[in-house]
């Protein structure tokens, strides 16, 4: 397969934007312009050329220009092994949103079929010191990366897992009201346990050996006690009914991969991530999604998109260099936002540069620096 990428892009009434479009030649985009230009609104635009909710995980919406509330609408142009496709995904007020396909309609799930797209976003910044919440959620947005159909089993559980935690509030004592419930969930934690080890083990692979200016994470996934050595459905099964009585007094399912979490080390140091610097912390996510795009490529033989916004903070002028050496190295489509040209330098002709600014409402994106 041969590199895929956004060959354009058009918004209307998304986000800040009530219109903007970029034309674009398959080379990394550096986006820069002032705080509030609507810069991390377009990768997320682009984010939504993906199955789900998107980087900001917002409602369709949250993602409507105000205070107009129309709706809005994302065209994309994306060029795949020589062949090009027309994506257009949009939302009405109150609507989920919608998709098209080469003009027919389409899940969203079929987007994966056409580009993988991983991301790192400032609110991942403190992914190491704060809740396993969030750490989980980056876990299976990588998984989701690998394995498209694995957010379907993340939701299922979710779902099952609402019904039965009713049950246990309202002190249902009967098995017979749980078993089908926990028949879902079993079988959906078990996909998601499986796929969950199955991404560590490539990401830890595409890690290992390369050559990089970004520190290697050692990786690990951390189980509830309730939940070690649990892998099959009929494993889950069993423990579910067994953990009855402790869920009853807790009023919530204890056993589950809703309780796991995701362990990392900076392996030249030892040292657990959350005790690392703020830069050190930025930088093993920063390895994280390129080791994420490199066993990407592996698998399917083109680079993902990558998008990464306001990458350069926390990052010296060197190890800045080596990202962008790193991107360009990938062959793929990487988008980036900054402040300032500046920040961009040394991709010199390698990327394409835009302003973004905004004039009456709508948005100017003007090629800038090395064409």
């Amino acid at each position: 397969m041969t590199a895929t990428f956004v060959q354009s892009l058009t918004l209307s009434h998304f986000r800040s934007h009530k219109r903007a479009a970029l034309s674009l030649d398959g080379r990394p985009v550096a986006l820069f312009g002032a705080n509030g230009a609507g810069k991390t609104n377009i990768l997320e635009a682009v984010s939504l050329l993906s199955p789900g909710r998107g980087l900001r995980r917002a409602s369709a919406d949250e993602m409507a220009r105000q205070p107009e509330a129309i709706g809005w609408k994302i065209a994309a142009e994306l060029r795949t092994d020589h062949r090009a496709h027309e994506v257009e995904t949009s939302a009405e007020p109150g609507q989920s949103r919608t998709l098209k396909l080469d003009g027919k309609p389409a899940p969203q799930l079929a987007l994966a079929d056409l580009a993988r797209i991983v991301w790192l976003i400032p609110a991942q910044d403190r992914l190491w010191i704060e809740g396993a919440e969030g750490r989980r959620r980056f876990l299976d947005r990588i998984t989701m990366s690998f394995f498209p159909d694995h957010g379907e089993a993340v939701l299922t559980h979710e779902k099952a897992m609402r019904e039965r935690n009713r049950m246990l509030k309202d002190q249902v004592r009967d098995a017979i009201w749980y078993e089908a419930v926990e028949a879902q969930m079993s079988a959906a934690a078990a996909r998601i346990v499986d796929r969950r080890h199955l991404t560590v083990e490539r990401l830890t692979k595409a890690q290992d050996g390369a050559e990089t200016a970004f520190p290697v994470a050692m990786l690990t996934i951390l189980e509830a006690e309730e939940s070690a050595g649990l892998v099959s459905g009929e494993d889950f099964a069993t423990a579910h009914a067994l953990s009855r009585p402790r869920d009853l007094a807790a009023g919530r399912s204890l056993v589950g991969p809703h309780r796991a979490d995701l362990g990392a080390i900076y392996a030249a140091k030892g040292a657990a991530a959350r005790l690392c610097s703020t830069g050190e912390q930025k930088a093993l996510l920063i390895s994280l999604i390129l080791a994420n795009a490199r066993a990407l490529k592996a698998d399917i033989g083109a680079a993902p998109l990558v998008l990464l916004d306001e990458v350069a903070a926390h990052l010296d002028a060197n190890r800045r260099a080596a990202l962008f050496d790193e991107i360009c190295a990938l062959g793929g489509q990487a988008w980036m936002t900054g402040t300032g040209p500046e920040l961009f330098a040394d991709l010199g002709a390698r990327a394409q540069h835009f302003e973004i600014t905004e004039t009456g409402g709508v948005s100017d994106v003007t090629t800038r620096g090395p064409a």
